[in-house]
């Protein structure tokens, strides 16, 4: 029953179809994996056991009588709890949420899914409001990296990295306002991929507005495309979603990277990258130069746009606090409430100004991205750090955003960015390369991805050691 969790989406599907496994033996699977590990890694802010198994059931019956209900009919899921989902609270990860409302509405990702027959398995944990790169919160604690449970997963869609990294569900909808869906997938070793904006919807708007995407994370590159072919799709929730483009992501996903230009930056020319880090980088850049990529090493020509980001994020979050009582407020977390009275302070002035700026940045990767097909950085500079902390502590002292210098750059350009596992530390640490394109070119991150998962398959905590998680 147990290896049955590691099972791809399109494992699962083929052999339901042959009538060789069932989605409730699939379900079953992924809860006992949930039974087996969740206690030491506290991933889940909720678990449905009860919901999952029926659905699970009606499922197992369609596929008897040869009529799945759609692409994912029966694949055990999780969603963030950010993601509305129905008949289950979304409490964002804060005492701060009234539970006692309906909750009738399921977001336009989890919608897409649970019309295509997927099982919903509960939703998986993150900071409050998903505010920092870490998965802790006043609700539900500390979430922990199964690679070392003294080690943070990173966040703030770590439960769902966490759930992805040990077979808790196969696959695992995330979210990503400024990295919080790359940056858990380096620290934890899975796949991470932030679309376009636009091409998943996205309902309620966030307070951070259009830096906000709905994100995936899974243990197969292949995964992550069979999702797409369901999850973007638009939805007339949402105000900014994208026209269908009728696009499947699963075609040519085998292409390979022959020919491409690759553009290879090690540190955007301001980032500090940790040695062991940026050889493991170095050793994927040749992996795709092998490929028959071409590769050219580059600085791709912008200043550290952290201000940009934090402006905007800042003033997102005074939004956010502004929505709730004092009552609630003082639930909130203490730092988040600061950042929100530095957000009140900026002029809508500086608040226009950024938002030019970030145009311009915008126009600077787009004109970049005619000379170069893909962009390949670090995901991060650092490897998995203690928990209890916010960010690493050679970064204590500086801005928060500077220990993820390569990730909330893609947040605000709105392109397509995944993180890709590519090796481990000597301490057995994973690190992930990051994968980015120009916007509405997602179908060429995947492939690449997939050339680079082809060569070197992704190694997950329960193949290489099943002691790690104690």
């Amino acid at each position: 029953m147990s290896e049955i969790a590691d099972f791809s989406a399109s494992q699962l599907l083929s052999l339901y179809r042959d009538r060789q496994l069932s989605p409730v033996e699939a379900t079953k699977a992924a809860l006992e994996r949930i039974d087996t590990y969740n206690t030491s890694v506290n991933a889940f802010a909720i678990v449905d056991e009860k919901t999952a198994l029926a659905e699970a059931h009606a499922s197992e019956v369609r596929w008897l009588n040869k009529n799945p209900l759609g692409l994912m009919d029966g694949i055990p899921f999780t969603a963030k709890d950010l993601l509305l989902t129905k008949g289950l609270p979304t409490r964002r990860g804060s005492k701060a949420i009234i539970v006692s409302q309906p909750w009738e509405e399921d977001a336009p990702a989890v919608a897409r899914l649970r019309e295509q027959g997927a099982v919903l398995l509960g939703k998986t944990t993150t900071s409050e409001f998903g505010w920092k790169g870490v998965t802790d919160s006043p609700l539900t604690g500390i979430t922990r990296n199964p690679w070392n449970t003294e080690l943070t997963p990173g966040g703030s869609s770590g439960g769902a990295a966490v759930a992805a990294a040990l077979g808790m569900g196969t696959v695992h909808l995330a979210t990503d306002g400024g990295g919080s869906s790359r940056t858990p997938a380096a620290l934890t070793g899975v796949f991470g991929f932030k679309p376009t904006f636009g091409y998943v919807a996205g309902y309620p708007s966030a307070h951070t507005g259009t830096l906000f995407h709905i994100g995936l994370l899974v243990r197969t590159v292949t995964d992550a495309a069979v999702t797409l072919n369901v999850i973007a799709r638009p939805d007339v929730r949402d105000w900014y979603a994208l026209p269908d483009n009728r696009q499947d992501y699963t075609v040519d996903l085998d292409r390979g990277v022959a020919g491409l230009r690759i553009a290879y930056s090690p540190n955007f020319g301001y980032a500090d990258v940790e040695p062991e880090v940026a050889a493991l980088v170095k050793a994927a850049i040749d992996v795709f130069a092998k490929l028959g990529a071409v590769i050219e090493e580059v600085n791709p020509g912008f200043a550290n746009p952290r201000s940009i980001f934090q402006t905007l994020w800042w003033a997102g979050a005074a939004k956010l606090l502004r929505g709730f009582s004092p009552e609630q407020q003082a639930a909130i977390e203490e730092d988040l409430r600061g950042i929100a009275k530095e957000g009140d302070r900026i002029t809508l002035s500086e608040y226009l100004n950024a938002q030019d700026a970030r145009e311009a940045l915008g126009r600077h990767l787009q004109r970049f991205h005619e000379n170069y097909d893909l962009l390949i950085t670090p995901t991060l500079p650092v490897v998995a750090f203690p928990v209890g902390q916010n960010r690493p502590q050679a970064y204590i002292d500086k801005p928060q955003r500077d220990w993820s210098p390569f990730a909330y750059l893609f947040n605000l350009t709105q392109q397509p960015a995944a993180s890709v596992p590519c090796g481990f530390t000597k301490n057995g640490l994973p690190v992930g390369i990051q994968i980015v394109s120009a916007k509405y070119r997602d179908l060429l991150v995947l492939q690449a991805a997939r050339a680079y998962e082809t060569v070197f398959p992704f190694i997950m905590p329960s193949e290489l050691n099943t002691n790690l998680v104690q």
